[in-house]
């Protein structure tokens, strides 16, 4: 289709859902602007950059791509990730807009240093990649004719912003507008955003919870309402709560005076009676319609979705809604292969969902703000998040850094304060040695920006902030008396199995068998070293329920993924890069109670190279063992040392010998049987089979939407091969492409494609081939 008539179906998509939008509620509109960008990729020696902001510049020769967006695809391994400047374009129209209109333009991120123009009018510079750049853009947008949206990003390392420079970060900052683009269209009295309306725990719609019981609740909100007419207003505010699309509670104002030019904040308390709670084990989400009405009409409206939960403290430990609770979390970067940080959102919640199947209630961002999709799934499926700013190991002693810091405290907040999931706010530069006045002004900042009882600030810090993070390895190797305050193990289960100076006695090992009995493992390493892995987080996590001050741990890291600077993989996940669980991801989730879903796991190949001390992960309370349907036996959890504190110990079978056939684990609760696991010896790779990752979301078209297509070499019974090494090639019909650079190959039998679905529904067709065999697979969009 020609870049022309695209423009024609935007325009009338845009007027066709400002006329449907003025027809049911207000006058105005807020969608996403993701679609039709060009772009450019600067090379090194290209400095020729004129023009580029222009209307008038001819961008016809640059390339046409979607938001979300890379502006590099990289190779699996990134040792060298681009950096550099690149430039984005859009072309629009606004038919409808009068002069009465606002026009704001909103990208939830744009990594990392960004100029803005509009029409040729630069209108916006920012600094910091992972907060939302929010522009009042009114009096630059032309009405009724095409306008011009143009994007300077330079992601080079950055003094200011920081952290250390990429080439020994540790983690990878990848360029481009990566996450939504937006446009608003509102009337010229209207509510506000927190981003631009600059106000100490104001602007935009902000919800608190003064009472919480799920016999009577209290909801409080503050709304910011500015008026830009030349005129003084009389509003009224109408606040409608609504569970399932459902009106339950509902509160209108009486007139309210605004003058012209001035804001005011709109207060309103309201109960609420048989609440439903949120928490980990139950979600509850509720949706607030906002609505400012003048003369009878509404005139804006905004949606926010809330929680009701409380989160409080008792000597140290957490209860949530007045039930003690220990998060048992992990940590995470929202990095794919290939693509770094643009995932569609979608993807951000096939994230969150393989977080919370795993047994996690818990997740710590690190170590910087993510997306509001994920964000919003952590809400939807009940994640505890510990959300930060970024930082890690850089702090510059200058006035203007620590003014980036405290402003990007103040974004945070002010982005994120309405989602019930967030815990707390780690306004702490990681493992970085800040000075107390730094601390305390960010301390102030969190209870400054969100006022009253049970909100907290977090950091690796035990002087100033409310919630106390140490890793384990911290803790092991300068032990020392908590101080009165609720202590997290914000990392473990990596580094002190791996470094020489983490305290476990690795400095007594040659360097091959420290990275033997690490916990960084890649599943192409074989069944032992993912059993080491295991069994080192089994023997951590079980560690730090013995140290019973902690109310929380986060197991380091969920997902593998790259360093920048290293020449493979960090390799600690529970999960590899590609979302493929390893052994230790079992073992984490029969550690969830049985009512959440019975676990039987047996972590083995069941081949000649197998284990015979054989380990099954499950939440039950006896397993039998059978091979080849001869009982082995029939036992209980294990009661060694190093699961001595485990909800659900995992059960060792010692067999005598390997026999080929099919290995039998029957768990029984009660006495009740209530989950089966088969393993069978694998054969020699007759055939392919090829799923797709959906983790409850179907692929999508017209979002960018971006999925894992997974290759198993099987043998004649449909067993995974896990030897199978060889390369696999894909081909595509339909509108999609994989991202994948380079070869693809299977490792322990299992080779990744990651396909890009694109803005047409139909068919996909996939083949897949790999020493003359070849299997297809269809998604129907």
């Amino acid at each position: 289709m020609e870049l022309l008539s695209k423009i024609k179906i935007f325009i009338l998509s845009l007027f066709v859902g400002v006329c449907l939008f003025s027809c049911q509620k207000s006058n105005n509109v807020h969608f996403k602007i993701n679609s039709e960008w060009k772009f450019k990729l600067l090379d090194k020696d290209d400095n020729n950059e004129a023009q580029f902001e222009n209307v008038d510049f001819n961008d016809s020769n640059w390339e046409t791509v979607n938001l979300p967006h890379t502006a590099h695809l990289e190779p699996l391994i990134v040792n060298n990730q681009w950096q550099g400047i690149c430039w984005y374009r859009k072309s629009f129209d606004l038919p409808l807009v009068d002069d009465d209109k606002k026009v704001f333009v909103e990208f939830e991120a744009a990594m990392s240093h960004s100029v803005i123009w509009i029409n040729g009018v630069e209108v916006a510079m920012h600094k910091g990649g992972y907060l939302p750049v929010v522009i009042d853009a009114t009096k630059y947008i032309v009405k009724g004719q095409t306008n011009t949206i143009a994007v300077r990003l330079n992601n080079t390392d950055n003094p200011l912003t920081g952290p250390k420079p990429l080439a020994k970060l540790d983690f990878n900052m990848y360029g481009g507008l990566y996450r939504n683009a937006w446009l608003s269209v509102k009337d010229k009295l209207y509510i506000s955003h927190p981003a631009i309306a600059n106000k100490v725990a104001g602007g935009g719609v902000f919800i608190t919870y003064p009472k919480v019981s799920k016999d009577l609740s209290e909801i409080a909100i503050k709304t910011n309402v500015v008026n830009e007419f030349t005129s003084d207003k009389t509003i009224k505010v109408t606040q409608k709560i609504l569970f399932d699309n459902k009106e339950v509670q509902s509160k209108t104002t009486s007139d309210i005076s605004i003058q012209s030019g001035k804001d005011i904040d709109v207060s309103m308390n309201i109960t609420l009676p048989n609440a439903k709670l949120w928490s980990p084990k139950q979600p509850n989400l509720y949706s607030l319609e906002t609505s400012i009405i003048v003369d009878g009409n509404i005139i804006d409206q905004e949606t926010t979705r809330f929680g009701i939960r409380k989160f409080e403290f008792k000597n140290k430990e957490l209860f949530i809604n007045g039930e003690k609770t220990f998060l048992r979390g992990v940590n995470r970067h929202q990095e794919y292969p290939f693509v770094g940080y643009a995932l569609s959102d979608n993807a951000q919640y096939r994230d969150a969902k393989k977080i919370k199947d795993a047994g996690f209630n818990y997740i710590r961002l690190s170590h910087y703000p993510q997306s509001p999709s994920f964000l919003d799934a952590c809400d939807e499926l009940g994640l505890v998040v510990l959300d930060a700013i970024l930082g890690w190991q850089y702090y510059l002693d200058n006035d203007q850094f620590r003014a980036y810091c405290y402003k990007s405290a103040e974004q945070l907040i002010r982005r994120d304060r309405n989602h019930p999931s967030v815990l707390a706010w780690e306004v702490s530069l990681n493992e970085t040695q800040m000075p107390v006045f730094f601390m305390e002004e960010l301390d102030r900042i969190v209870h400054a920006e969100y006022p009253g009882e049970n909100v907290y600030s977090s950091g690796w810090m035990d002087d100033v902030y409310d919630i106390y993070l140490q890793a384990r390895q911290h803790r092991i190797l300068s032990p020392h008396k908590l101080k009165d305050k609720p202590y997290s193990v914000s990392e473990y289960g990596d580094w002190e199995y791996y470094s020489k100076n983490a305290g476990l006695n690795q400095d007594q090992l040659p360097n091959d068998l420290r990275d033997e009995f690490s916990s960084r493992q890649k599943r192409a390493f074989g069944e032992e070293r993912l059993l080491r892995q295991a069994a080192n987080v089994q023997e951590a996590h079980n560690d730090n329920l013995q140290n019973t001050v902690a109310f929380s741990d986060s197991y380091w890291v969920m997902y593998d993924y790259n360093r920048g600077y290293h020449n493979d993989i960090e390799a600690s996940g529970l999960m590899d890069i590609f979302r493929l669980p390893k052994f230790a991801y079992y073992f984490y989730q029969s550690q969830r109670d049985i009512e959440d879903g019975a676990v039987v796991k047996i972590a083995s190949y069941w081949n000649k190279k197998s284990p015979l001390n054989l380990k099954v992960y499950s939440n039950c309370d006896e397993l039998a063992l059978y091979l080849n349907d001869e009982l082995i036996g029939k036992q209980k959890p294990d009661t060694d040392k190093n699961s001595s504190d485990l909800s659900h110990p995992p059960f060792t079978f010692n067999l005598k010998s390997f026999k080929a056939g099919t290995l039998k684990a029957v768990g029984y609760v009660d006495g009740k049987e209530v989950k089966i696991d088969e393993v069978t010896t694998p054969g020699n790779p007759t055939a392919l089979k090829i799923w797709i990752d959906t983790s409850g979301k179907k692929p999508e078209a017209g979002v960018n939407d971006v999925l894992f297509v997974y290759v198993a070499a099987v043998d004649e019974n449909g067993t995974i091969v896990p030897d199978y090494s060889e390369k696999v090639t894909f081909e595509i019909e339909g509108d999609a492409s994989m991202q994948n650079v380079g070869e693809i190959k299977a490792e322990a039998g299992i080779a990744t494609g990651l396909l890009k679905i694109g803005t047409k529904k139909g068919k996909i067709k996939i083949v897949a081939k790999s020493n003359k065999i070849e299997q297809t697979y269809e998604i129907n969009l």
